[in-house]
């Protein structure tokens, strides 16, 4: 009864429109984020006829455009001693107001002239400090490409250098590397796992919590990131959330096969300062059986994530920002069928997940040229798993409890930057992130366990059972000196130091950029990036010979990564770009046996559990070098093209000195997308969208299992650990198609979308893993996902 109340309500609130919506804004400069007084926006149409749309920045650099026809517009804003920016393809909606961010970089050639540029510049990151392996991503990039379910992470996914070849989880597998080293970060602070369904140790998941109506323009990097960014090593997602409309109250209702029933609501707190609400719940209905999740268990999830802005004060901006995540599965034996990818015929298992952030941030600016900003949070994120086995004693059935999990973690953190543009050529930013790792981490396990006490069943033992604090420390230093309009160096260095063991790390940055033309650059790029250890590693304890349980880990340092990045990036026509990047990455410290043996930390954290062992020591290495090539043309002339390939290695070496592939090595990926608008109704205000996209990738390698001592360990799979990832799947393919239909009223603020979107259009058998099945005693192939299709409906008013 809800969503049709906010419906009428919101129906009758709005009022009668003749094609056109409000585009506003803010203007500042790209390095101090000051206004900008006295800047221009202009409309840009082919259409001499039209009247001239534009408007002028005020003292807050604030911006309103009124009456911009529906569409695609394009803009151009202007300001004395600055680079003039063209804002392509911006789309215009009947149901929604449009609100800009725009950044101007200042021009030291000709500090009296405007320099026009016509570059959209959307393959650079909001960053300005990142050199190399960055770019933006969006909201309607998240909703426009096929096979997306309204996932960032499997937006990305696209990008060179990025592989996800897994249909059932959305963990990103970058240059090779284990998706552990990504670090998530939003509103500028490190954020937990933000998935439904997450564990403790892991950065991916079935489901996305981070919900994409709340994105602005974010940054996405793969590699050599600048000096701010700490405790990653593969990768960097610095996520942000839009500002609700400061003027009026507008809805959004949506539902989506996988994204679940939404309700957005956003408008004004206060006319006076800009400030504003934004809010969003969802829930899921996949228990209805509109796509396949590869097992009979019904996933049940919902989020509510909200942003409070107040608006510019005295005191300077206030922001408050979160989200929240509840999800649960139940796996139970008697409905488990052979290719179930997640359960097992001989347990009965539930999974729950728990997560809540909440941030608030604040920023002060110091004369034109100076501002510090401010963000204190805290966050829990908790997952539960308990596990039932089924076991022949003495010819009965037996159930007992085997596994039980409770993983909780609650940070606490503050983060403080102060950035001053020095000079029109000089840029330093420095600051530090405090955070305070509070952990309650229980495992009691069963699984392959003797039985001592001679009572039939496996005793239990100690896998984990820590609580107690772990303070994180990091400081950072850069600095962005442009020799000329051409020539551009960032350097910085990044510091860290875990209490909880005293390691510490010191990590230099360096890129610097060469502009050959006004259509080529030539980039080259340096970073040493450190991280700690997940925590499931960290908190491992062994059983000593005495009976006891010891934190036999707990002495392991950072992971260290050596990132050389060159890149050439060529314009070489209007909205058309080609990018090559090549890069080596050197990995020291990675923890592996103190015995010998083919472990190695860099295999782990593309699953739900991750094997772990105690007596490690950082003496592994790995390296992962490769070619990546980017063609892309930008969304102009009602089309789009984005193809993308990536050529690499990903090796290691565990405690008996063999090089071996690691489990994330597909040596190849390959991505082909398109897509075409076609305009149509009274002033071109509606269109029907098609959009494809083919994705091929080299097959993974994997450990095979050993059948007879799988079937002398009563069942409990063991593998080949001498011929560690010896083997090879069959490379992964799939083939997704979406069709869809934009819909603005003629006579109301009301605009529609719908879309379905055909995903592995060919029903291919991509293989998930080859394991061993207890019900026909040999080790079987299970497949991913076959056909299905993703439905969405969203309308705003």
């Amino acid at each position: 009864m809800i969503l049709p109340l906010l419906f009428l309500m919101f129906l009758t609130m709005a009022q009668n429109a003749s094609g056109q919506q409000t585009v506003k804004g803010t203007i500042i400069d790209t390095e101090s984020e000051a206004p900008l007084i006295g800047a221009t926006i202009t409309l840009v149409s082919s259409d001499s006829t039209t009247t001239t749309v534009g408007a002028v920045s005020d003292v807050e650099g604030n911006f309103v455009l009124k009456n911009v026809p529906l569409g695609r517009q394009n803009f151009i804003v202007n300001y004395i001693g600055y680079k003039s920016l063209t804002l392509p393809n911006v789309l215009i909606t009947a149901g929604k107001e449009v609100y800009l961010t725009v950044k101007l970089e200042e021009s030291l050639e000709s500090l009296d002239a405007i320099v026009v540029t016509a570059d959209s510049d959307k393959d650079k990151p909001l960053n300005d400090m990142s050199v190399v392996s960055a770019r933006t991503f969006n909201l309607e990039e998240v909703t426009r490409f096929a096979g997306g379910r309204l996932d960032v992470a499997r937006l990305v996914s696209n990008f060179a250098g990025v592989s996800t070849s897994n249909d059932s989880r959305n963990d990103i597998v970058i240059r090779g590397n284990s998706p552990t080293g990504v670090l998530w970060r939003l509103e500028g602070i490190p954020i937990p796992n933000p998935n439904h369904f997450a564990t403790l140790g892991t950065t991916g998941g079935p489901v996305s919590a981070l919900n994409p109506n709340l994105l602005s323009t974010s940054d996405f990097m793969t590699g050599a990131f600048a000096s701010e960014y700490g405790n990653a090593t593969a990768g960097v997602f610095d996520v942000n959330f839009r500002s609700g409309n400061p003027d009026k109250f507008e809805a959004t209702i949506q539902l989506g096969a996988v994204a679940g029933v939404e309700a957005l609501l956003e408008g004004p707190l206060s006319r006076k300062n800009n400030s504003s609400f934004l809010i969003s719940y969802r829930y899921s209905f996949v228990s209805l059986g509109l796509i396949p999740i590869g097992s009979n268990a019904v996933p049940n999830y919902q989020d509510i994530s909200f942003k409070f802005n107040f608006g510019n004060t005295k005191a300077g901006r206030f922001q408050l920002f979160g989200m929240g995540g509840l999800s649960d599965i139940e796996f139970l034996a008697s409905e488990t069928d052979e290719n179930d990818l997640f359960a097992n015929p001989n347990q009965d298992a539930r999974a729950d997940s728990k997560l809540g952030i909440v941030g608030l941030s604040h920023q002060m600016f110091w004369g034109k040229d100076t501002y510090l900003k401010t963000v204190v949070s805290t966050s829990a994120a908790q997952s539960l798993y308990n596990q039932d086995n089924y076991l022949n004693l003495d010819g009965t059935r037996t159930k007992f409890r085997a596994v039980e999990i409770d993983d909780l973690t609650t940070t606490y953190s503050i983060s403080s930057q102060l950035n001053s543009k020095i000079s029109p050529r000089f840029t330093l930013r420095t600051g530090f992130l405090y955070e305070f790792f509070n952990v309650q981490s229980q495992n009691d396990s069963r699984n392959n366990k003797p039985d001592l006490d001679q009572d039939g069943l496996p005793d239990w033992e100690k896998v984990r059972d820590f609580e107690g604090s772990l303070p994180l420390i990091q400081l950072f230093a850069q600095g962005k000196y442009k020799f000329s309009d051409n020539i551009t160096l960032n350097t910085g260095l990044h510091f860290q130091y875990l209490n909880f063991n005293q390691s510490t790390a010191l990590e230099p940055r360096l890129g610097l950029t060469f502009d050959l033309s006004n259509t080529q650059s030539l980039s080259i790029a340096y970073g040493l990036h450190s991280q700690m250890q997940s925590l499931p590693i960290l908190l491992y304890e062994t059983k000593m010979s005495d009976g006891t349980f010891k934190q036999t880990n707990k002495d392991l340092g950072f992971t260290q990564s050596h990132h050389f990045v060159l890149a050439y990036d060529w314009k070489f026509a209007p909205d058309w770009r080609l990018k090559v990047e090549t890069y080596y990455q050197n990995i020291q410290n990675v923890p592996i046996e103190s015995r010998s043996s083919s472990y190695s930390a860099l295999n782990l954290g593309a699953n739900f559990v991750s094997e772990q062992r105690g007596f490690l020591v950082n003496e592994g290495t790995g390296s992962n070098y490769g070619l990546e090539i980017t063609l892309e043309k930008f969304f102009n002339q009602n089309y789009y093209v984005l193809l993308t390939g990536s050529l690499f290695e990903s090796k290691y070496k565990g405690s008996d000195g063999i090089e071996r592939n690691t489990a994330f090595n597909n040596r190849h990926v390959l991505n082909l997308l398109a897509g075409k608008e076609f305009q149509f109704g009274k002033d071109d205000r509606n269109a029907i969208t098609l959009d494809t996209k083919i994705t091929t990738a080299g097959g993974r390698f994997y450990t095979p299992v050993d059948l007879e001592a799988t079937r002398a360990n009563n069942g409990a799979e063991v593998l080949q650990e001498e011929n560690a990832f010896s083997e090879r799947f069959e490379p992964y393919f799939r083939w997704d198609f979406k069709v869809g239909y934009r819909l603005n009223s003629q006579k109301r603020k009301i605009s529609q979308q719908f879309f379905l979107d055909f995903q592995n259009l060919t029903n291919r058998e991509n293989i998930f893993q080859k394991r061993y099945n207890e019900v026909t005693d040999q080790v079987n192939e299970v497949y991913q996902l076959g056909f299905f299709v993703d439905i969405l409906y969203r309308i705003q008013f």
